[in-house]
């Protein structure tokens, strides 16, 4: 008997381990919405995993936030049908599997820029015989449903990030990897790289020149034949990037989303007043 991740089955009921909806969803052709959380609380990431979100990311590389606050997180969204991943903050083997072992269904790790750092990453991701990752899935085990280790390798997902001018150009070869699962665009570190400084980072690129780079980062994938994923900073760029064919887009994330809420709110509450004290709702275009 399958059973789909949070389903509220029973766990008597569970023969195998939770399925990754993800995958589920683009087997069948269904590109899927991915959240951000930036801010180290466990509420907040209930709040968000109650959004109607696909899955939602804990972001431990430039969120507020570490591998203990990461903990309550992936509890607090277990309830909620989201699928949880990590952003991890490096290439680092034992955060990777520390982080799967918490309950991660997905990795996504920054700054892959050649196969062999792909490659590196699969292995850490994976039981033998297909990697290396240790055994020991102290909560994985018990919130992942039973089998999880004769199912992990399949059901976890790896996203290498490609966001540096080395990684545009070696992005074949990374796409090629075998058992990579995924590549994540992230486009801020990208303009900087492959623009080296020029265009000022940030999120849904509208440069002809960017927009090439981006497309062809995706032809990459599609060519061999894995998931395509991008960051986006508003949902009509991720409604475009989805007709471009990305598989997976994040839309904006926690941080964003409360001051640009909040900074709204005031602003139209003075407005309604007659007050001339306007402030500017959050511009921070670049940041996560």
């Amino acid at each position: 008997m399958k059973a789909e991740f949070a389903t509220g089955c029973k766990k008597d009921w569970q023969w195998n381990m939770i399925l990754n909806t993800l995958k589920e969803k683009w087997k069948n052709g269904e590109a899927t919405l991915n959240g951000w959380l930036s801010i180290g609380n466990s509420f907040t990431a209930e709040i968000m995993a109650e959004q109607g979100y696909d899955s939602l990311t804990v972001d431990i590389q430039h969120g507020f936030l570490d591998y203990n606050d990461a903990k309550g997180m992936l509890q607090a969204v277990r309830a909620s049908h989201v699928t949880p991943m990590v952003r991890v903050p490096w290439l680092d083997p034992g955060t990777i599997m520390k982080s799967l072992d918490a309950g991660a269904y997905g990795i996504i790790c920054p700054m892959i820029n050649t196969s062999e750092q792909a490659s590196a990453l699969v292995d850490a991701m994976r039981y033998p015989p297909e990697g290396s990752r240790s055994f020991g899935p102290t909560r994985a085990n018990i919130s992942a449903g039973t089998n999880y280790a004769s199912e992990a390798n399949e059901n976890v997902v790896s996203f290498a990030m490609i966001e540096t001018e080395e990684a545009v150009k070696n992005v074949d070869a990374i796409c090629a990897t075998k058992g990579l699962n995924g590549i994540y665009i992230g486009p801020a570190d990208l303009t900087l790289g492959v623009t080296k400084g020029r265009l000022a980072p940030g999120f849904d690129r509208e440069e002809p020149e960017m927009i090439d780079v981006i497309k062809s980062i995706l032809a990459a994938a599609k060519s061999h034949n894995i998931r395509a994923g991008i960051h986006c900073g508003t949902p009509q760029y991720a409604a475009k990037a989805i007709g471009w064919g990305f598989d997976l887009t994040t839309i904006s994330g926690d941080v964003r989303l409360l001051a640009a809420s909040a900074g709204a709110s005031v602003n139209q509450t003075h407005e309604l007043i007659g007050s001339d004290v306007k402030r500017n709702v959050s511009n921070a275009k670049s940041g996560y």
